[in-house]
C-alpha cells in the first residue's frame, strides 16, 4: 500500500469516526462527499491559490484608503442654561435626546457646513470637475451621456460633493454610553483627520447658532406675550371690583351664609314637628268623619279626651245606680224617676262632651295644615336666599380666580423674559470632542492579506462545490460499493480495464493470461456462481448488460473458460441480431449454431464447437434467423435447453442487452439465474436500475452484478477501497511486475 493510499484511508477512518452518530446513509453520503473532495484535492487547492493570486493582484492595484475617527461627548439635555423646551412646553426623555443628536451630525446641513468651510471640492478627490477616467466614465463620454458642467459655481460644487461626502462619513454611537464615533474615510490620511474633526467642530457650531437664535425668537415672543398678559390682568382685575360695587358686597367671608344655614335648620325642624302634628290630627280627624250617628265613642282620639273619659264614669254610675233602684222600686217611685232622669242627664252630657272633642280636633286638624304650610313657605324662602348668596359668591370665585391666573402668568412670563434677556449671550454646547482625530498610519481598505485569504478560502470552497456537482452530475457507477449500494444486489468480481490493444484478445484471456487480473476476477465470479443453486443439476446462467459495449460477451467468455476447468460447461450465442462469440473466438464462418439446433436443420454435434487449449464448448449463433424473437418463444428452443441440460452441467448464454431488444426478457425465465454486466464509470445506474426492475418483472432469478471495465487507479481516488491493486498490491499475491504489465 503507498503512502498516498494510506494517507486518504486514515482520512476516511477519522471522517467516518466523526460521523458515529448518524445513520448509515449519512455516512455514506458523507464519505461520498470526502472522497470526492480528496479525489480532486489538487485542482481545488490550484483553483483557490489562483483566486488568491487575482483577488491579491485585484487588492494592490485598488489605491489605499484611510479612516480618521473623531470622539464626540454628548452632553445631557438637561444641563442647559436655557430650556428652550420648557418655553415651548415639552420634555424630551435622554435617550431620544442621544439618538437626535446622532441624526443630527449625519444631517445634509453639517455635511454641507463641512464642504462648504473646507472647499474640498479643491481636492483632487473630491474635484468633480475634472473628467472621468474610469472604464464608464470613458463609455459615456464615447456615447455622448456623459454630464458636463458648464460653469461651476460654488452652490453647484457644495450639491455635487455633499453625496460623495456622506458617503465617506460614518456616524456611529457608542453603546451604552453618550459617545459618538464620527469617522472619515479618504485617500489621503491628514484630509481624513482634518475632516473628522471639522465635522464634530460643525455639529457644535450649528447647535450654539440655533440655540441662539431660537433663544432670540423666544425672547422676542415672551415680550410680545408678557405685555398681552398685562393688559389682561388689569381688565380682569376692573372687571372684579364692577362687580363687587353693583352686588353691593363688601366682604362674604362665610357669616350670612352661616346665619341663613342655622336658619334653615330650625325651620327645618319644627316643619318636621307640625308635619307630626298635623300628620295625628289628620287620623283622628279621618276617624272622625266616618261617624255617621253622632256618636264617637270608636274614636279613639275622643275616647282618650279627660273630659269624656269623666263623663263616660258619671253616666255609667247613673247607669248603676238604675239598675240598682229597678229591683226595689217601680218605674213610678219618685227615687227611681229621679234616677232615671240623673242617667239621661249623664248620657247628654257625654254625648255632649264628645261633640265638643270633636269639634275641637277639626279645628285644630285645620290648625296643624296651617302651621305646616306656613312652616314650608318660611323654608322655601331661607333656601331661595341661599341660592342667591351662593350665586354671587360663585361669580365672584370666578372673577377672584381669573384675577390671580392672569396674575402667576403675568409674574412667570416677566421673570422669564427677564432670565432670556439677561442669558441670551451665553449658551451651553451640545456636545465635546473627548478624542480629536489623528492621521491614520495604515489604510483601512483594501486589507490585503483579509481579501486573499477570504478570496483563498471562498476559491476553495468554490472548488469544493464544483467538486461535487460534478460526482451529483456524474451517475455512473463508480466501483463495488457503488454499485452494491445502489443495485442492492451482490458484485460478483471486478474485471479491470484493459485497454484498446488488450481488450482485442480479451474473449480467451482466461487461458492465455491466467495470473493476469482479469482471470483472477473471473476466478472470484466462477466462485459466486458455484455457491449458487447447489443442488441444481445443471446451471443455466444468463449474461446480459444495458445497453451494447459493456463487455457482456467477453464476461460470459471467460466465465465459461472457468467453469470448464471443473465441469462440462456450453457457451451458447444468443444475441442473434448482433452475433459476437463466433467471430472473436476466431470460429469458421460457415459454422453452425443456435438458429439451426432450434429450427431442426442440423444435429447438436454439428452446431457444438471446441475451443483450442480448453474443454470448452461452444455454440454459436450460426446463421441469422428474420425473426429472433419468435425463435427464441418457440418450444423448440425450451426444448433444445432441456436437452443441453442433460448433456453439460454448466451453460452460459451470451444474451443481447435488456435496453435494445426483448431477447433477455424471454431467455431469462428459462435460466436458472442471471448475470448483469455493468460497465464502471459509464454506464448510468438509473438505466441499470431499469434493466433489473425489467427482468425481475419478466421472472429472471437476478444472481448479482459483474463490475467490468473498472479503473483500479480511479477507483481507489474515488473509494480507497481497492488500495490493495495499487502499485504493488498484486505482488503480495506472487504476480510479477511483467504479469501485471500484460494484464
Amino acid at each position: 500500500m503507498n503512502q498516498h493510499t494510506q494517507s486518504v484511508s486514515e482520512s476516511e477512518q477519522g471522517f467516518t469516526a466523526l460521523g458515529g452518530g448518524l445513520s448509515e446513509e449519512s455516512k455514506l453520503e458523507l464519505l461520498e462527499y470526502w472522497r470526492s473532495i480528496t479525489k480532486r484535492k489538487w485542482a481545488i487547492l490550484a483553483l483557490g491559490l489562483v483566486v488568491a493570486v487575482l483577488a491579491g493582484a485585484i487588492a494592490f492595484s485598488i489605491t489605499p484608503e484611510y479612516r480618521a475617527t473623531t470622539t464626540v461627548l454628548i452632553e445631557q439635555g438637561k444641563r442647559k442654561v436655557l430650556s428652550i423646551e420648557d418655553v415651548y412646553g415639552g420634555a424630551s426623555q435622554e435617550k431620544e435626546h442621544y439618538q437626535t443628536q446622532v441624526e443630527i451630525l449625519k444631517s445634509r446641513e453639517v455635511a454641507t457646513r463641512v464642504v462648504r468651510g473646507l472647499r474640498l471640492w479643491e481636492y483632487p478627490e473630491f474635484d468633480v470637475r475634472k473628467p472621468d477616467d474610469s472604464v464608464i466614465g470613458k463609455i459615456k463620454s464615447a456615447l455622448g451621456i456623459q454630464k458636463t458642467e458648464a460653469t461651476w459655481t460654488e452652490d453647484k460644487l457644495v450639491d455635487a460633493v455633499v453625496d460623495s461626502f456622506s458617503k465617506q462619513l460614518s456616524v456611529e454611537p457608542v453603546r451604552l454610553s453618550q459617545l459618538v464615533k464620527v469617522s472619515f474615510t479618504a485617500e489621503d490620511k491628514k484630509l481624513a483627520a482634518l475632516v473628522a474633526n471639522t465635522v464634530a467642530d460643525s455639529y457644535i457650531s450649528a447647535d450654539r447658532e440655533a440655540k441662539f437664535k431660537m433663544t432670540q425668537q423666544a425672547n422676542n415672543w415672551l415680550q410680545e406675550r408678557t405685555q398681552s398678559l398685562r393688559d389682561k390682568l388689569v381688565s380682569s382685575e376692573q372687571a372684579l371690583q364692577a362687580y363687587r360695587e353693583k352686588a353691593g358686597i363688601v366682604s362674604l367671608s362665610g357669616s350670612a351664609q352661616t346665619m341663613i344655614g342655622q336658619q334653615i335648620g330650625e325651620v327645618t325642624q319644627r316643619l318636621v314637628e307640625a308635619k307630626a302634628r298635623r300628620a295625628e290630627a289628620e287620623s283622628a280627624y279621618e276617624q272622625m268623619r266616618l261617624v255617621k250617628d253622632g256618636d264617637y265613642s270608636s274614636v279613639p282620639a275622643v275616647v282618650r279626651n279627660q273630659a269624656v273619659g269623666e263623663a263616660r264614669k258619671a253616666e255609667a254610675a247613673a247607669s248603676q245606680k238604675v239598675a240598682e233602684l229597678q229591683q226595689r222600686y217601680g218605674a213610678e217611685h219618685p227615687k227611681m224617676v229621679q234616677a232615671t232622669s240623673e242617667q239621661k242627664a249623664a248620657k247628654d252630657n257625654l254625648m255632649r262632651q264628645m261633640q265638643s272633642v270633636a269639634a275641637s280636633l277639626t279645628r285644630e286638624y285645620e290648625s296643624a295644615k296651617a302651621t305646616e304650610r306656613a312652616l314650608e313657605g318660611a323654608l322655601n324662602s331661607a333656601r331661595g336666599s341661599v341660592q342667591n348668596v351662593n350665586r354671587q359668591e360663585f361669580q365672584l370665585g370666578v372673577l377672584e380666580r381669573e384675577v390671580q391666573t392672569n396674575k402667576q402668568l403675568y409674574e412667570m412670563f416677566m421673570n422669564r423674559a427677564k432670565e432670556t434677556h439677561e442669558s441670551g449671550d451665553l449658551q451651553s454646547a451640545v456636545a465635546r470632542v473627548v478624542d480629536a482625530a489623528v492621521a491614520p498610519m495604515l489604510p483601512v481598505k483594501p486589507k490585503k492579506g483579509q481579501v486573499i485569504a477570504i478570496a483563498l478560502v471562498l476559491g476553495l470552497f468554490a472548488g469544493v462545490l464544483v467538486s461535487l456537482l460534478l460526482d451529483k452530475l456524474d451517475n455512473t457507477v463508480k466501483g463495488i460499493e457503488d454499485a452494491e449500494r445502489r443495485f442492492q444486489l451482490p458484485v460478483l468480481s471486478a474485471l479491470p480495464e484493459l485497454g484498446a490493444q488488450a481488450g482485442k484478445n480479451a474473449m480467451t484471456m482466461f487461458i492465455d493470461k491466467p495470473e493476469s487480473h482479469l482471470a483472477e476476477a473471473v476466478r472470484t465470479a466462477r466462485t459466486g456462481v458455484l455457491l449458487s443453486n447447489l443442488d441444481a443439476a445443471c446451471r443455466v446462467l444468463v449474461v446480459t448488460s444495458s445497453v451494447p459495449g459493456e463487455g457482456k460477451t467477453t464476461v460470459a467468455s471467460n466465465l465459461a473458460l472457468a467453469h470448464a476447468q471443473t465441469k462440462r460447461t456450453l457457451l451458447i450465442d444468443a444475441d442473434m441480431r448482433r452475433p459476437q462469440v463466433a467471430r472473436r473466438l476466431a470460429l469458421p464462418p460457415a459454422a453452425r449454431g443456435l438458429s439451426a439446433l432450434v429450427a431442426g436443420t442440423a444435429r447438436l454435434e454439428e452446431c457444438i464447437h471446441s475451443i483450442k487449449g480448453s474443454s470448452l464448448a461452444v455454440m454459436p449463433v450460426g446463421e441469422v434467423p428474420p425473426n429472433p424473437a419468435e425463435l427464441l418463444l418457440s418450444q423448440r428452443f425450451r426444448e433444445t435447453l432441456e436437452v443441453l441440460a442433460k448433456h453439460y452441467e454448466v451453460i452460459i448464454i451470451d444474451s443481447p442487452p435488456v435496453e435494445l431488444v426483448s431477447d433477455a426478457l424471454v431467455i431469462a425465465p428459462l435460466a436458472t439465474s442471471v448475470v448483469y454486466v455493468v460497465r464502471a464509470m459509464e454506464t448510468p445506474y438509473p438505466l441499470v436500475r431499469k434493466g433489473l426492475v425489467r427482468l425481475q418483472r419478466s421472472g429472471g432469478n437476478l444472481l448479482g452484478v459483474v463490475l467490468n471495465h473498472l479503473d483500479f487507479k480511479k477507483a481507489q481516488t474515488y473509494y480507497g477501497e481497492y488500495s490493495g491493486y495499487g502499485k504493488d498490491g498484486y505482488e503480495g499475491y506472487g504476480y510479477s511486475q511483467k504479469t501485471k504489465s500484460a494484464a
